[in-house]
């Protein structure tokens, strides 16, 4: 017979037998265990999963409201109202954080403004389509099972059936597809036009469009972040919210599915790993956010360098210096270019890396997932025959597939909201500039001549302005675009009927003064009394002509509704236009309703006339006149005058033009040292007095010439 082992071999074999038969009492009694009470053990995982998913959302609302609440503080900080006064910010960091929530949040209230709003109705039929979606995706996976499973049995019957099914789901399925794509542009439409309203309304309203330029140096661009930026903004949120909803939905329904057939256990796993990888993958991903946003502003720094060789393109001409702009438009170029080159460096290996964790490491989960019914048995699941275990299979990949691309585009879209929290950073930087500016917050680095504590108690003081009659300065100072403060107390009074000449070298504060009356500008100290704004009108050298017919341009800033209101028909229009000899310009083609561009199509003489008739059309009480004759005759510009005090408006002249004195009874005299005068105009006797100056002072030139034709003479 067969040799029997030696009694000290059966011993010690049987003691590696204990041990192991223990360990396999031991995970068996576990098991047993774990099945006896597997449902109160997933309720209790799940209960705690979603437990720390409110602790986390309640902690990330915490720290957005700390955040909000440290924003105001700041803001509330002193040294930040005046110009000049903020100093230099922390940048902030664009990128998914409290910042950007609380700004996209923002936002949101401005596109989606009230519960019955356009944009919330687009946005529950867009939800009612994704939902619609991934129903048939679900019912497409399970078609795609019965068809497998058919086809391995071989009932031909049933498989042709199942591609009849198939081919009447496409219905749906495509019609479904397209009123997607359909209400992500109509929403990105849709929040355009809010948010482009609600920035036309803040933008021109109370002069912000001059501040933002002329008193503030945050935003160097408001065109771009208008026109370009926000519409960058509004593609990405609709195309985010379909890009999040929709696999989020995905995720929650197929893997619900998944769970009832493969088991929640090896679902469980599976989401670990995955969320440790995509972790480690987040960990490693470059923040698109900010080069978003950097690229947005060079984008629009290289464009304000051509739009300004544009503006200055007869100085640039006459100075030869295209080779000077050459070299700065390539700079700016080569900055773009350098960072764009950067951005791609950076997605090749994120993208490569991305790749292979999404689409073969998890595939390679999805696989073994897929397998367990196949290998084990899953508790509460009878026992399959071989077509039953295809047909789940394919089912079970197929929305394993579909839960994985889901995943994959939720892990694509943390790239897509990083662009959107550098669209969100330009857009809402606009709106906070704006807020602060109606607010009279102004940030702007001041390069003037004098020391900064000299000028500091100025710049950080603030006058009172209020509405009357007449126009009253106060120890008003005047202080230039680069915080020069050229005047630091200017008196006067200006009654109805007392009109003033403003005469003195560049520079001086002709212009500053009436940035104040105009509203452009802060006033700094002191006291204003002038009368509303739509009782004072200005007129400079080179009249703003608007894009509009010819009719537009004499009643400019109003319109045809408000000319009507006010009774006034063309034939009043031609006989202003009659005043100022111009009415032929009215038999033109086109008549009133002629659109050109009148900058170019009409002369400066004419576009001052054109100014001046605008002038008589409004009839103001006050009108600042800015060197506005100074291409017109003297007959033209006698004709002006006289008529403008004849319909009672009192002229505030800018003129070095002598022949304008006698139509004025006050003089404004800068000195350009920071002093001034301010009296009556005897223009008869200063006539005189100039005259006899302007003699004097060729005698005195020809004085070196007599002296030396003197020593010529005594040295014969």
């Amino acid at each position: 017979g067969r040799p029997h082992p030696p009694s000290g071999a059966m011993a010690a074999q049987s003691k590696l037998l204990l041990p192991e038969r223990s360990v396999r009492q031991l995970f068996s009694s576990i098991a047993s265990l774990y099945l006896r009470n597997r449902t109160k053990i997933s309720r209790t995982v799940y209960l705690a999963l979603f437990a720390a998913l409110v602790k986390r959302i309640h902690n990330a609302i915490s720290e957005q409201k700390a955040a909000s609440q440290h924003q105001v503080e700041l803001r509330r900080r002193p040294g930040t109202s005046s110009l000049g006064g903020g100093g230099d910010k922390p940048r902030i960091k664009v990128g998914v954080n409290r910042e950007f929530f609380r700004n996209l949040a923002r936002l949101l209230k401005i596109v989606i403004p009230s519960w019955r709003s356009k944009e919330l109705r687009l946005l529950v039929s867009h939800s009612v389509f994704l939902v619609l979606r991934t129903l048939l995706s679900l019912y497409v996976a399970e078609l795609d099972g019965r068809l497998v499973s058919n086809l391995v049995r071989g009932k031909g019957k049933h498989f042709l059936l199942g591609l009849v099914w198939w081919m009447i789901v496409a219905v749906p399925a495509t019609f479904t597809n397209s009123m997607l794509s359909y209400h992500q542009c109509k929403l990105a439409l849709s929040y355009r036009k809010r948010l482009t309203d609600h920035i036309h309304e803040k933008y021109l309203k109370n002069m912000t469009f001059y501040a933002i330029s002329a008193l503030d140096d945050r935003v160097k661009n408001p065109d771009q972040l208008i026109t370009v930026d926000v519409s960058r903004f509004s593609d990405s949120l609709a195309e985010l919210y379909s890009n999040l909803a929709k696999p989020i939905l995905d995720m929650v329904i197929y893997n619900y599915s998944l769970s009832k057939s493969v088991g929640g256990e090896g679902l469980f796993i599976m989401s670990l790993l995955v969320q440790l990888s995509a972790n480690v993958m987040r960990a490693l991903t470059p923040p698109f956010g900010k080069y978003v946003a950097d690229e947005a502003r060079l984008e629009g720094e290289f464009r304000f360098l051509h739009s300004r060789l544009i503006d200055y393109s007869e100085e640039i001409a006459l100075y030869h210096g295209h080779e000077a702009e050459k070299d700065t438009l390539d700079k700016g170029y080569f900055t773009l270019i350098r960072h764009v080159n950067r951005i791609l460096r950076r997605r090749l290996y994120h993208g490569f890396m991305e790749d292979f964790v999404i689409k073969y490491f998890w595939g390679a989960l999805g696989l073994i997932l897929c397998s367990i019914p196949v290998f084990f048995k899953v508790p509460g699941q009878i026992t399959q025959t071989m077509g039953d275990r295809t047909e789940s299979f394919v089912t079970n990949r197929r929305m394993l597939l579909s839960s994985s691309d889901a995943f994959g585009r939720l892990m694509f879209s943390y790239k897509e909201i990083s662009e959107l929290a550098g669209h969100t950073a330009r857009v809402s930087s606009l709106l906070e500039v704006m807020d602060d500016l109606l607010a009279g917050r102004f940030e702007k680095k001041l390069v003037s001549s004098a020391s900064t504590e000299e000028n500091a108690a100025v710049l950080s003081g603030r006058g009172v302005v209020e509405e009357s009659d007449s126009i009253e300065f106060t120890e008003v100072p005047i202080v230039s675009p680069n915080g020069d403060v050229l005047i630091r107390k200017l008196t006067f009074t200006v009654h109805p009927g007392d009109h003033l000449l403003i005469v003195g070298p560049n520079g001086c504060g002709k212009s500053s003064l009436f940035r104040i009356l105009g509203g452009l500008w802060p006033v700094y100290g002191g006291r204003v009394k002038k009368p509303r704004f739509d009782e004072i009108f200005y007129i400079p050298q080179r009249p703003y002509l608007s894009r509009g017919t010819l009719r537009q341009q004499v009643i400019y800033p109003d319109g045809l509704r408000e000319m009507r209101a006010r009774n006034i028909t063309d034939e009043d229009l031609y006989e202003i236009l009659s005043i100022v000899e111009i009415a032929s310009v009215v038999d033109r083609p086109g008549g009133w309703d002629a659109e050109e561009e009148w900058r170019d199509v009409l002369s400066i003489g004419l576009q001052q006339r054109i100014a001046m008739a605008r002038l008589f059309y409004h009839r103001p009480k006050f009108a600042i006149l800015d060197e506005c004759t100074s291409s017109v005759t003297l007959d033209i510009e006698r004709v002006m005058y006289e008529t403008a005090k004849k319909l009672g408006t009192t002229l505030m002249t800018v003129s070095h033009r002598r022949s304008l004195w006698k139509y004025h009874r006050k003089i404004l005299q800068f000195d350009g040292q920071g002093g001034y005068v301010f009296t009556a105009l005897d223009w008869e006797r200063r006539m005189k007095l100039e005259d006899e100056k302007e003699e004097l002072d060729l005698h005195l030139r020809a004085v070196p010439e007599l002296r030396k034709r003197m020593a010529e003479l005594t040295s014969f």
